[in-house]
């Protein structure tokens, strides 16, 4: 499995937290996403993600240690926000900010290129229209900073 699928899977995790009000204990079960065993065995599988081992490592990484990190990662965001009151940006890109504002202040292992990179992809593809932009413009501006 892609990193990517599971940056996608952590973001999915943690607008759930934030939005939906799971626990942390449920979003990092991942009970939503099929493992590939279940994947065979189940007939609705196309509608769910699949994540193996790896990857559901990777997604609870970024999952607990944003939630464990959140007033950091949170007063960082707003730091370089301008303009704009966090309250009010939207919740699918608050998640990416999070989950790659993390990645960026306390994973080394990721150039944080790659990080952005990721985030600005998953913005196009999840975060409102042309989200993509304020999440390059946030997460360079904290990469500057770090």
């Amino acid at each position: 499995m892609s990193r990517r699928k599971s940056r996608i899977i952590a973001f999915q995790a943690l607008y759930s937290w934030d939005v939906g009000g799971m626990s942390e204990k449920d979003v990092l079960e991942l009970n939503w996403v099929n493992s590939p065993s279940q994947e065979a065995e189940s007939e609705i599988a196309s509608e769910k993600p699949t994540l193996d081992e790896e990857g559901a490592a990777f997604s609870r990484m970024l999952i607990a240690g944003t939630i464990e990190s959140i007033s950091a990662i949170d007063e960082k965001i707003k730091q370089h926000l301008t303009n704009w009151d966090f309250e009010r940006v939207n919740k699918v890109t608050v998640a990416i900010l999070r989950m790659s504002v993390y990645s960026l202040m306390f994973t080394k292992d990721v150039d944080a290129s790659i990080v952005i990179d990721e985030a600005i992809d998953i913005a196009k593809n999840y975060g409102p229209d042309d989200s993509y932009k304020f999440v390059n413009a946030i997460l360079d501006n904290i990469r500057k900073s770090l």
